[in-house]
């Protein structure tokens, strides 16, 4: 007969902030008294590797014991620990799983399960997860060791368990979702309008044959009463369980931030500012925002703002924002033309410059619709702006021009949102010349209306800098206003929200359901993946919603949603989400095996590309000792039923609306994999680092970057009246062209806390997983890429301080650092951290 050995079992929970008797040791998800009193207890089950009864037939000789309640296990600060001793046969084998029942009426957040007595020693289970209560769901949480294993390499004893816990996490498709869940499905985006609270927020659903979309997570709340297509949005926005840390990591501490912004402080300043048309009277009243601030009225949340905010707020009910970062090195650059081609290269949009290849311009929309295609910009313009230097056909040889195009993608839009208040659109080209010295210069931009539903023509105009008089020198300055409202709507839209945040989401349901937690891929992607689902659905809450800040302060305004559609439909590929691919499609590089990188760019300061390059290489080469040790040969890779289902799914169900495109990548060998993997890494840290963390450096001055433009050129079939208001006050015209206040105000606000990083942000390659640290291979590439990345920061510092690199060196310039990998918390203007979590 074997012989049983005795076994300790430590079970780690975290308290959570708003615990009950947490001042002594005990919180929520603890009954407290009745803990110590009653003897409320975790249920712990072990279960071997080996052993396939314990695996397959759980309640034959099943190796159960009580966890509970010990005070006197000195836990660390907001932790209490379950104690738990169990008799196990020595002959027991490698542990690959606990199954956990909470006995508790309140769920918990397991930590860590640590075994002392096992055959293999010290045992440590890394769960970070929380434990439902049986009375809310009687199945059992399963917990698999931190070994990571392919499909076809499970042990025996694990087999049925893997299978089971996908099957939870995958549910069934019906009913409304609990907060409880963890279960993770599809569904369209039908919950941003919200037709039952008024008829003027109805909004057509997103994923659609019309309005094509990625997926968002399936709520199952009931169809809104005024609309059955549309999804009611009362009660909170689900998401699974483990997706939301907002009680126990201060990491979230930026998502109940803004959530503390979006529900207090901006219906604060809506009550203050009353006139939501009222605009800037002069640029010193403008800067009064920053020295003065604004006295709020019927300020929500007051202690909580104040305490989380202190940088915004004195003691009493103001609100002052700092100066940016822009604003102390130079005052005046949101005026001057070399910052503003600086910026598409080294600011918040570096997504949007394209190489111009092809002349004369042309549309591709529809004449019948949207007038003649040809645009305005001629040959003869073009060459007296770059002074005879050379001939178009000798710049688009030398690859000397580039373009801002956002003419055909706002044209089908400017009718619609020209129906609407206070506010204007065009479709609209700039475009750039490549100098000697490698900067970018502004020479032409083209403004566009359509022709109109009240018979009038198409109305286009250029304007360009090199200006004859005092009155073009002003529409050239209008026309720019025009153009980064138009860049500000593409950044937030579509380079922030829908390539990050948006088309991830997909990649992280799809995981879950598809890839068990002990697969190694699962353990790579997981820390990449956490958090985005939880500020997604804030998102849909207060950002992206109908009536919310997106459509109330950008230039697409209740249309922005169906843009953000529209450009996913246009242009969205997977196959160049990539750095190295992207660059390539937007002709700033091409492929040369001899250069670094494998890419010679086409501007060689380019400092987002020059940065992210290392990056992207440094990631890939992490990808590649990953993969490589768990795929050695490409018939893993086929063979992987968990991994090509996981593809399989986020092509066909989560990026449904684009599955028969034929650019997806087959996963058929170790490379694809590799390819994939670090495209998607590379979105989450990089690509959103680069467009988010320097909001509020470039933006929260809005003359920067204004987010909207409010009125028509004064050019544009003007009247007697128009001609004599911007000739007496041209400085008038653009006050009134920017947002308002209550607009520019709403928009500083939200951009101070979306910059920010939280206390324990989780930077790129800064702290190893536990899966990771426990297999010495895996924990050495680990290493080299911690390695690599600070190397990238010294080669950051050294850009930075080199006059070589004018787009990123010089008096006043700032230093391009958003891909720095590592930080400090607060607003930094760097720093990448692994996953979009604000």
């Amino acid at each position: 007969m074997a012989k049983k050995i005795s076994v300790r079992a430590i079970v780690t929970v975290q308290l959570t902030a708003t615990g009950f008797l947490k001042n002594i040791g005990l919180g929520q998800g603890i009954d407290g008294i009745s803990d110590l009193l009653l003897g409320n207890a975790l249920h712990l089950e072990l279960v071997s590797s080996a052993d396939p009864k314990l695996g397959a037939n759980l309640e034959k000789e099943a190796i159960r014991a009580p966890a509970k309640l010990n005070i006197f296990l000195r836990p660390e600060e907001n932790e209490t620990k379950y104690e738990s001793k169990l008799q196990v046969h020595e002959n027991f084998g490698e542990l690959g799983a606990i199954l956990v029942t909470n006995e508790h009426r309140r769920e918990m957040f397991a930590k860590d399960i640590v075994l002392e007595g096992l055959p293999q020693g010290v045992v440590k289970v890394d769960c970070e997860s929380w434990v439902h209560s049986k009375y809310d769901n009687p199945e059992k949480r399963i917990f698999f060791a931190n070994k990571a294993y392919l499909p076809s390499q499970t042990p025996a004893g694990l087999k049925s368990l893997r299978e089971k816990d996908l099957e939870s996490l995958r549910g069934n498709g019906q009913g409304e979702r609990r907060s409880y869940d963890r279960i993770y499905d599809y569904d369209t985006y039908n919950d941003i309008g919200d037709p039952d609270s008024n008829s003027e927020l109805l909004r057509p659903v997103l994923g659609t044959k019309k309005h094509p979309y990625p997926r968002r997570c399936r709520t199952g709340r009931p169809p809104a009463k005024k609309d059955p297509s549309s999804e009611e949005r009362a009660g909170s926005f689900y998401v699974p369980r483990d997706e939301n840390f907002s009680d126990l990591k201060s990491i979230t501490f930026g998502i109940n931030v803004l959530d503390n912004v979006l529900h207090a402080l901006l219906p604060s300043l809506e009550a203050t500012i009353v006139d939501t048309n009222l605009g800037f009277e002069s640029f010193k009243e403008i800067l009064v925002l920053f020295n003065k601030g604004i006295e709020l009225s019927d300020m929500k949340n007051r202690s909580n703002m104040k305490d989380q905010l202190p940088n915004l707020f004195d003691s009493k009910d103001v609100i002052s924002f700092p100066t940016t970062e822009l604003m102390d090195r130079d005052e005046f650059a949101w005026f001057r033309d070399d910052e503003f081609a600086r910026e598409t290269l080294a600011g918040l949009n570096p997504y949007a410059i394209k190489l111009v290849t092809e002349w004369p311009l042309k549309s591709n929309l529809d004449p019948e619709v949207y007038g003649p295609p040809e645009s305005a910009i001629t040959s003869k313009l073009v060459e007296e702006e770059i002074m005879g230097i050379m001939s178009v056909k000798e710049a688009l040889e030398k690859k000397k021009l580039f373009m801002l195009d956002y003419h055909d993608l706002l044209l089908p839009f400017v009718n619609k949102v020209r129906q609407i208040k206070d506010t204007t659109l065009y479709g609209s080209r700039t475009l750039f010349f490549l100098t000697p010295e490698g900067t970018l210069r502004p020479i032409a931009i083209e403004l566009t209306r359509p022709p109109t539903d009240d018979g009038k023509p198409q109305w286009k105009q250029v304007f360009s800098p090199s200006c004859g008089d005092a009155t073009e020198g002003w529409l050239w300055r209008l026309a720019k206003a025009h153009v980064l409202a138009h860049d500000s709507g593409h950044h937030q839209l579509i380079s922030h929200w829908l390539r990050t945040h948006c088309c991830v989401e997909p990649y992280i349901i799809a995981a879950h359901r598809q890839l068990s937690a002990m697969h190694p891929i699962f353990r790579l992607m997981n820390p990449y993946f956490r958090f985005t689902m939880m500020i997604n659905a804030l998102a849909r809450q207060a950002l992206i919603n109908a009536g919310g800040i997106i459509e109330t302060s950008f230039s697409t305004e209740k249309y922005s949603m169906e843009f953000s559609s529209y450009v996913y439909d246009k242009e969205w590929r997977f196959d160049q989400q990539g750095l190295p691919a992207d660059l390539i499609a937007r002709g700033l590089a091409i492929e040369d095996p001899s250069a670094p990188h494998g890419l010679q760019l086409t501007i060689e300061d380019y400092p987002f590309a020059n940065d992210g390059l290392i990056l992207w290489d440094a990631i890939k080469q992490w990808v590649t000792d990953y993969v490589n040790h768990y795929y050695a040969t490409e018939h893993l890779v086929k063979d992987d039923n968990e991994l090509q289902a996981w593809w399989e799914e986020i092509r066909t169900k989560g990026h449904q609306d684009k599955k028969d495109e034929t650019w997806w990548p087959v996963l058929d060998t170790p490379s694809s994999l590799i390819e994939v993997l670090t495209s998607m890494i590379w979105v989450t840290s990089g690509h959103h680092a680069a467009v988010n963390f320097g909001q509020y450096a470039y933006a929260g001055y809005f003359p920067n970057r204004p987010t909207i433009a409010r009125i028509n050129m004064p050019s544009e079939d003007p009247t007697k009246e128009t001609k004599t208001n911007f000739a007496k006050d041209p400085v008038g015209f653009l006050l009134q062209t920017f947002p308002s206040k209550l607009q520019a105000t709403k928009v500083m606000a939200v951009l101070s806390v979306l910059s920010n990083h939280s206390p324990d942000e989780e930077y790129i390659g800064d702290q190893t997983e536990p899966s990771w640290a426990e297999d010495p291979t895996i924990k050495s590439a680990f290493e080299r890429f911690n390695a690599s990345l600070k190397n990238l920061e010294n080669v950051v510092d050294s850009r930075n301080a080199d006059n070589k690199w004018k787009n990123r060196n010089g008096a006043g310039t700032l230093p391009y650092q958003l891909l720095k990998p590592f930080s400090k918390s607060g607003v930094t203007g760097m720093g990448v951290p692994n996953s979009i979590s604000i």
